[in-house]
């Protein structure tokens, strides 16, 4: 039996009796994470454009629901629209060793089928579990050469969606087999678009959702896919990366669950500038500095975060700052913080910001490179004005599992994204908020929202 079979037979036997319970509390926090993300991005560039397609080219109504402005659709649009916005504010999951951001592809495709199809709560939380276990193995598998080109949340990300939806079918292991080559010869996405401040980011994950709920739809009907799509000759391994391996696809199936692994964002920006984000925040607050105090930060990276953030030299937009280590460092050393309301006032205003990213550089660090992807670890080197270099060190930056938010902390950060929009009053997120952590009491997710 291959490495694909294995875990095709894996995804096909699973069942809802066999989540441990912190695997399904986690998914219902995972789920109120994604749906906090896309609800902050009501309104926001460019998501009004994925709306206004899905408009056109789409039913004007249909059985999924469009999260940004409450109206439905066909699942296939109602997907499109639904990755496209939990994926715009840079606040939604990550797990590391795979690097795959899971929920922002995953529960689109989920939310749209399981409310095409009538399906219960429990129905989508046990298709998410099996996406996400799917997805970060696949993206495991694939290995740090794929990230350097390809957006794995993209690519893999395709994979996953598609697995959560065929779990809604309840797919076989053959059709399991069929749904992966159906959904990997689709599978794209370059990092091109960061040297340009595009909006393809979004674009990704919105194609990502879309195509897997596509492929997934398309098997159920009988059609079939590359049977080898993952470790064939032809493959996605043999065309997107150089150290893949396979037996990351089929290890520990049903014994780790690799969704506990998955780590939530505290800072509104991308994951590579968290750990250094958190280290200089260690050092400030340790020696009670402030911005005008820090002379230069020299960061001490992974070679991931100099292939993505490396790109980014002087935003010009908001969603590119948040690529850029040097406004992250800034908003954190000038504002305290780098969440959304610092990144919309200071990200590309004040001149602060501005003067602190100049005085920020990144460096290859031996050990931070050797613990990547499975650990990202925060190193600064902090030289002050009056001539002290002082060292910062964060081994689980906030979010991460040892270091992760509780339920409190993520009802705040669900209040903080949707007031940020207006998506929603107080009230109403604390009602919404009561309804996810209830999910698999849920009967029908039809009108969920």
């Amino acid at each position: 039996m291959s490495h694909t079979q294995a875990l095709c037979r894996f995804l096909a036997d699973l069942a809802y009796a066999q989540l441990p319970e912190p695997v399904l509390a986690r998914t219902e926090d995972l789920y109120l994470d994604w749906l906090a993300s896309a609800l902050a991005s009501q309104g926001a560039h460019p998501i009004p454009l994925f709306e206004r397609y899905a408009q056109k080219m789409g039913p004007s109504s249909g059985p999924a629901q469009v999260i940004v402005n409450g109206g439905s659709s066909s699942a296939y649009f109602a997907a499109l629209v639904n990755g496209a916005s939990s994926h715009l504010v840079e606040q939604d999951d990550l797990h590391n060793s795979s690097v795959l951001h899971p929920a922002t592809v995953v529960f689109p495709a989920a939310l749209a089928a399981a409310q095409d199809l009538g399906k219960s709560g429990r129905d989508l939380l046990l298709a998410s579990v099996a996406g996400y276990e799917a997805g970060i193995r696949i993206g495991e598998f694939m290995g740090r050469s794929h990230y350097r080109i390809f957006h794995t949340t993209a690519t893999v990300g395709t994979l996953a969606a598609a697995v959560a939806v065929g779990k809604l079918l309840d797919f076989n292991e053959e059709q399991f087999i069929n749904l992966l080559g159906s959904a990997g010869t689709q599978a794209a996405g370059l990092w091109e678009f960061l040297r340009d401040a595009a909006d393809s980011k979004q674009l990704h994950t919105a194609k990502a959702a879309a195509d897997g709920l596509l492929a997934a739809y398309l098997t159920a009907d009988g059609l079939t896919g590359a049977r080898n799509i993952l470790e064939g000759d032809q493959g996605l391994a043999a065309g997107m990366s150089t150290d893949a391996e396979p037996s990351k696809l089929s290890a520990d199936l049903g014994r780790r669950w690799a969704l506990l692994e998955t780590s939530f964002k505290f800072h509104a920006s991308c994951r590579h500038t968290h750990p250094a984000a958190d280290a200089l925040l260690e050092v400030m607050q340790r020696e009670g500095l402030g911005a005008a105090d820090i002379a230069h930060v020299e960061t001490r990276v992974h070679q991931g975060a100099i292939d993505v953030l490396g790109r980014v030299t002087v935003p010009t937009s908001v969603h590119q700052a948040k690529f850029s280590m040097g406004t992250v460092l800034g908003l954190i050393a000038v504002h305290g913080k780098a969440g959304l309301t610092e990144f919309h006032q200071w990200a590309l205003s004040d001149p602060a910001v501005s003067a602190f990213r100049d005085n920020v550089s990144m460096a290859l660090d031996a050990e931070v490179d050797g613990a990547y992807p499975q650990r990202w670890l925060g190193r600064v080197i902090v030289s002050t004005v009056d001539g002290r270099s002082l060292h910062g060190a964060i081994d689980e930056p906030k979010g991460d599992p040892g270091n992760t938010l509780s339920r409190a902390e993520l009802a705040d950060k669900f209040q903080r994204l949707t007031q940020f929009s207006g998506a929603r009053s107080p009230a109403q997120a604390h009602a919404l908020i009561d309804k996810v952590w209830n999910l698999r009491n849920a009967a029908s997710m039809a009108h969920w929202l």
